[in-house]
């Protein structure tokens, strides 16, 4: 009897994407970032705080904030109030604002003795790096929002890049100085980034009562 080949199967490989929650992060509340910050200054944390401070303050993506010189934000000892750096992504320049809050933060981080002799913001405990990683941010980040209660996995980087951005359109409407405090070329990636179609789209149905 001859033999019938059959066709070899290939097994199902498993979808990067199952089990995890794709979209968006969520931008942080004005009360989960004083949450947050209450819980780091309380803990004494210099490096955190200023970071956190500083992420915030900047809305730069996690690259261009780890890798934040010294020189970027201080200048003759004192804290620049307006900082300009160059993207990595885009190579554009992008300017941004420190509060008076993340000025303080920065210079109590600059002073203190584990910033002797460092050239990068936020250097690395490994002395193969100069400035902590991507990667490291993002346990940061992770380690912060759970902290106070919130689900991780619906928060990232990105949301502390979005979180005044996202603040800023609330109050004002003002999509073209968002565009620019984000460094976007386009302001259909502002529209995209920040979802304001669809948050405009739900404060108008939560007026409506029929």
């Amino acid at each position: 009897m001859p033999r019938v080949q059959l066709p070899a199967i290939t097994p199902k490989s498993r979808a990067w994407n199952k089990g995890r929650i794709i979209g968006q992060r969520r931008p942080l509340l004005p009360k989960q970032v004083w949450a947050i910050r209450a819980r780091l200054e309380l803990a004494g944390n210099l490096r955190d705080v200023a970071l956190f401070n500083v992420a915030i303050d900047s809305k730069l993506r996690g690259c261009d904030l780890v890798g934040l010189a010294v020189t970027n934000l201080v200048k003759d000892d004192r804290v620049r109030e307006r900082v300009s750096v160059i993207q990595r992504k885009t190579k554009r320049p992008v300017q941004f604002e420190l509060t008076e809050n993340t000025r303080d933060t920065v210079s109590a981080w600059v002073r203190s003795p584990e910033m002797i002799g460092c050239r990068f913001m936020f250097p690395s405990r490994f002395h193969d790096r100069l400035h902590i990683s991507t990667r490291q941010y993002g346990r940061l980040v992770r380690n912060w929002v759970t902290a106070i209660g919130l689900e991780p996995s619906g928060y990232g980087t990105h949301s502390l890049r979005r979180t005044k951005a996202a603040e800023i359109y609330r109050k004002t409407g003002n999509l073209r100085a968002v565009q620019l405090l984000l460094g976007h070329t386009k302001v259909d990636s502002t529209v995209r980034y920040l979802g304001v179609e669809l948050e405009d789209a739900l404060s108008i149905a939560e007026k409506i009562d029929i």
